[in-house]
């Protein structure tokens, strides 16, 4: 029997291969919880007994505590759900646990980076540089709850910060190094971070900038900072060495050389991380996380959902100021080994992340939906020229991934990997919806709701709809924050969640939830347009307009008008393709017959550049805030690209759509 045209790829289980999900359920029976048929059983279960379900993830997964919990959570609802409650723990013991067991020569992490050569570090080096640098971090007078923030590269050195900083309790926060000076205190000034891990420099896309003028202004302006700790990842710039504030990596590891790591227990929701929101409206909010919630949530994510495990290697494309960095960085309770890039994804061309996929034999690769769109905008074959046999999954979030990338990838890259589409936050270092090895991979759908995620849609009277709907979270979750930093009485935190839907957990995207259990994102409902009193995702429009082979890229707005609202379509040509009459009408068309006639932009507007977070989201509304002249109220450090706002105004401008 053919399988059903929407469904490119099914589970296959290769020989002597069973998936952790799979073997999870057998667990599940030995432990008389009875025989789960499929996974909708299974799901079903994990959110009717929770406490059942997340104990069975801790002891599948493993996970381990000097103090025993005595209860899943302690019964409250959210917001004030506090998980494993007397427990005592520590983070990166439970990380290192695969390294504790057998810390040997196997590769633990190897590092690419555009600056230097290729670092291959065993699970004994790990572990050893993790007990060097805690042993130096007490010297300075680190103690536990103290932050430890990391201006750094997504590389070794990150990874050994973070273990030693939570190995004796300490908080850890980072950001990468191509953001500005402003970008960065408007982060590390609020949370008053005691020691800076800090790389002198970076290379991106061919070029390599020095960051040590930053580096001592922030001396100046961080009255927390006791030392910087600098990594040397820009050979030509060499260090600073008239400052005794300024220490270099390798003689701080070698003052220290064979001590070992404490894992000093803390309670479970001792707070392991802070992250940070986009920032796009204000100073970003700072974003606490506790060690056993995370803990939980991540070995769920990781080993069930991911499939990955000892032997594996995962390589995710990330930056140390995205939560997917973090995300990664939990892998290591796996057993798998981590390939870190540091880098431009399509430098030196877009199949550098495909070679070292091959060349390192990563059994899952990790990626953003823009990447993947322009792999196949640029009509890249990369199964004609690397070897994945060993690769089992590719992972795919940042945005919603359209039907046709699907298609490329099954087409292009592999008919034999699950494609995982991903979508959670930042807010829960998490996912809500994501991938299963047990289920078949559709196109244009997300695979499934996560084990213990009690996810649905709700329409604006708050009620559940087969729709499309606000993305809502009815029962607690591990990973939701503990809070947000100097957040008194959790005001803002309530305010950033639990204000539209009191009680509920409403995340800010449209999601539909498809008769088979899988889900559909139409990107954020904060981006939401209202021409003519009609709501409308601007997910709608980009999912006609990029697969429009003459668009590089795009970006949708409401402009205000009259106390309407009309659509406003921002485009980038490919190269060699103009912005002319036909194709501005064959756009309109396309979108009036896939969407609707509401969709279609009453303005198209060719630009050069698109504004873009520093973790690759798309900023709609600061380009919104163009149209009434009030464009610089934004907060530019928040930008990846904050000089596009000027290009953007004046080809506004010209075409007479703002307030000057």
């Amino acid at each position: 029997m053919q399988p059903a045209p929407d469904v490119l790829w099914r589970p296959a289980l290769r020989e002597n291969a069973v998936s952790h999900m799979a073997r999870y359920m057998d667990w599940l029976a030995d432990y008389g919880y009875g025989r789960f048929r499929n996974y909708t059983e299974l799901h079903n279960w994990s959110i009717t007994e929770p406490s059942a379900f997340w104990w069975s993830v801790w002891e599948f997964a493993g996970l381990v505590a000097d103090q025993p919990w005595v209860a899943i959570n302690n019964g409250r609802s959210m917001p004030a759900t506090r998980w494993l409650p007397k427990a005592r723990l520590n983070f990166a013991r439970n990380l290192l646990r695969p390294v504790l067991k057998r810390p040997d020569d196997t590769p633990a992490v190897i590092a690419f980076s555009e600056t230097r050569p290729r670092i291959s570090r065993s699970r004994a080096e790990l572990l050893a540089d993790v007990g060097a640098l805690e042993a130096w971090l007490r010297a300075q007078g680190v103690n536990s709850g103290d932050r430890i923030a990391g201006l750094i590269s997504n590389g070794y050195e990150a990874l050994v910060g973070m273990l030693a900083a939570t190995s004796l309790g300490a908080i850890w926060s980072s950001a990468s190094p191509d953001f500005g000076v402003e970008a960065t205190l408007d982060r590390f000034g609020q949370i008053g971070p005691k020691i800076l891990i800090a790389v002198n420099g970076y290379g991106y896309g061919g070029k390599r900038v020095s960051r040590l003028d930053m580096l001592t202004t922030l001396t100046q302006r961080l009255p927390s900072l006791k030392r910087i700790l600098v990594v040397n990842q820009l050979p030509e710039a060499g260090s600073v060495r008239r400052d005794r504030r300024f220490v270099a990596w390798e003689a701080a590891l070698t003052a220290h050389r064979g001590a070992e790591p404490s894992f000093t227990p803390h309670p479970a929701d001792h707070p392991v991380y802070i992250l940070y929101s986009s920032g796009t409206t204000g100073k970003p909010k700072c974003i606490v996380h506790g060690a056993g919630g995370l803990l939980l949530n991540h070995a769920k994510e990781l080993l069930l959902h991911g499939d990955i495990g000892p032997n594996d290697r995962l390589l995710y494309y990330t930056t140390c100021g995205w939560m997917m960095w973090n995300w990664q960085a939990s892998a290591l309770l796996t057993g798998a080994s981590l390939v870190t890039y540091d880098g431009s994804p399509n430098y030196p061309d877009l199949d550098a992340l495909w070679q070292t996929v091959a060349d390192e034999n990563v059994t899952h690769f990790g990626t953003s939906a823009r990447f993947l769109a322009a792999c196949r905008k640029a009509e890249l074959t990369p199964a004609d020229r690397y070897d994945f046999s060993r690769m089992r999954v590719v992972f795919s979030t940042g945005s919603p991934l359209l039907p046709e990338d699907y298609d490329w990838f099954y087409d292009r890259v592999s008919r034999n990997a699950l494609l995982g589409s991903i979508a959670g936050g930042t807010d829960i270092c998490g996912c809500f919806v994501g991938c299963n090895p047990l289920l078949p991979v559709r196109r244009g759908e997300i695979q499934c709701r996560m084990l213990g995620v009690n996810v649905v849609a709700y329409d604006e009277e708050g009620q559940i709809t087969d729709e499309r709907g606000e993305l809502v979270c009815r029962q607690p979750l591990p990973s939701m924050p503990i809070g947000f930093w100097n957040d008194v009485n959790e005001t803002q935190y309530r305010k950033a969640y639990f204000e539209t839907f009191p009680g509920v957990w409403a995340h800010g995207d449209f999601v539909r939830f498809t008769p088979h259990g899988g889900a559909i994102i139409y990107g954020r409902s904060d981006a939401t347009l209202n021409p003519g009193g009609v709501r409308i995702g601007t997910a709608e429009i980009y999912r006609q307009v990029e697969t429009v082979d003459e668009i590089a890229d795009s970006l949708v707005v409401g402009r205000p008008i009259e106390g309407d609202v009309e659509i406003t379509l921002l485009v980038i040509p490919a190269p060699g393709a103009n912005l002319n009459e036909p194709l501005t009408q064959r756009l309109r068309q396309r979108i009036r017959d896939n969407a609707s006639p509401r969709h279609v932009p009453k303005h198209i507007v060719a630009v050069d550049e698109i504004p873009y977070t520093r973790s690759g989201k798309k900023m709609e509304l600061a380009v919104t805030r163009l149209f009434n002249g009030d464009g610089t109220t934004d907060n530019r450090a928040a930008m990846a690209n904050p000089d596009s706002l000027e290009h953007i105004a004046e080809r506004l401008r010209d075409a007479g759509l703002v307030v000057s």
